[in-house]
């Protein structure tokens, strides 16, 4: 694949990737999770960040194969609907988090061959080139950034403003 095209993905999937930082970064500690609704915390920001960071480095996996996500975190995700974490994760962690999933993404994208973007991943809901899998990614990232300034603009009445490009690594 050609550098130009990967510049062109980077830059485009980095800043959904910066977009969702900067929503976690902005929201108030009060509001980041509440031990009370550890059980329903699927609309909780935590768990929203969390959800997002474990697919967004499962898919740049690409199977779940050799897969296993960055210490601490498990393969909850993969559960049955309505198995969770067993805590909140903090901000700091799901940054930290964050941060690894971006360099992966990076990495993944500037290593990326014609031929490993043809590679075909397969899923339970169905099978696609890795080159789409990282479009598929990329609106998985934005679908739930959005879900979280959503949150954020209800509760605080404000959001983070629109990221154009990656910033720099």
């Amino acid at each position: 694949m050609d550098a130009f095209t990967k510049n062109i993905i980077w830059s485009q999937f980095g800043a959904s990737i910066d977009a969702l930082e900067q929503a976690v970064q902005m929201y108030p500690d009060e509001l980041w999770g509440d031990p009370a609704k550890l059980s329903e915390a699927w609309h909780e920001p935590w768990y929203m960040t969390y959800h997002t960071l474990f697919w967004l480095e499962f898919y740049l996996h690409g199977s779940k194969e050799g897969f296993m996500p960055k210490e601490p975190y498990g393969l909850s995700e993969f559960y049955p609907a309505g198995v969770l974490p067993d805590r909140i994760y903090s901000k700091a962690e799901m940054l930290a988090y964050l941060h690894h999933c971006r360099q992966k993404c990076n990495s993944t994208i500037e290593s990326l061959t014609d031929q490993g973007a043809r590679r075909v991943c397969k899923f339970g809901w169905g099978e696609m080139s890795f080159a789409e899998l990282l479009l598929y990614n990329m609106r998985h990232v934005q679908h739930h950034t959005a879900q979280l300034n959503l949150i954020l603009r209800s509760r605080i009445d404000n959001a983070p403003p629109w990221v154009f490009r990656a910033k720099a690594s």
